[in-house]
């Protein structure tokens, strides 16, 4: 299984988080939960009729660590490709090793992405479909893949997109996930 640094603990963060996790991957979460959630008062994100962000907040990242994430309460301030992974420096004593990396943060994002060749503009970073950016195994989603068109539902489908590219190219095949209740 792959383990992956996941810089940036909002909708987008915590979405590819919560997949990686929950499929047995070692997501690490790097983040000090400032997101401009706590900002918000959500209406139109699906299955949520209305909710302030600092609640939904809290119940997201519940739910990403019942499913076996780890979070650090540290900000990253480098990011470098060493041999066949990333190492990850932050301002605590909790930096690493990680496979794949998911910048999921548009304060420190930019600063990140361009420490690995990674250009930014206005516009964001340019991404592909699977928000691959242009350094093999480096995903940016959320507002720093779509500053001027960002929302809490699409940043977190952004990060459930890159968690399953990350998925599918760790068995070497595509894959799903589904999950059924017990008594399907």
């Amino acid at each position: 299984m792959a383990s992956i640094a996941i810089v940036g603990d909002g909708p987008a963060g915590l979405s590819a988080a919560l997949f990686l996790a929950k499929n047995g991957h070692d997501a690490t979460v790097y983040g000090q939960d400032d997101t401009a959630m706590h900002y918000a008062l959500l209406r139109n994100y699906l299955g949520v009729d209305e909710e302030p962000g600092s609640s939904f907040q809290a119940r997201a990242r519940d739910q990403v660590a019942r499913h076996g994430a780890t979070f650090h309460d540290e900000r990253v301030t480098r990011v470098r490709l060493d041999g066949d992974g990333f190492e990850v420096v932050t301002d605590g004593a909790h930096g690493g090793r990680a496979d794949y990396v998911i910048l999921a943060t548009a304060k420190k994002g930019v600063e990140l992405a361009n420490q690995l060749g990674i250009d930014t503009d206005r516009d964001g970073v340019d991404v592909d479909t699977e928000y691959r950016s242009r350094v093999d195994r480096v995903y940016v989603v959320g507002r720093l893949a779509r500053p001027n068109r960002s929302q809490a539902i699409i940043s977190a489908g952004a990060g459930a997109v890159a968690a399953l590219d990350i998925m599918a190219s760790d068995a070497g095949k595509d894959l799903t996930d589904w999950d059924t209740p017990d008594d399907a």
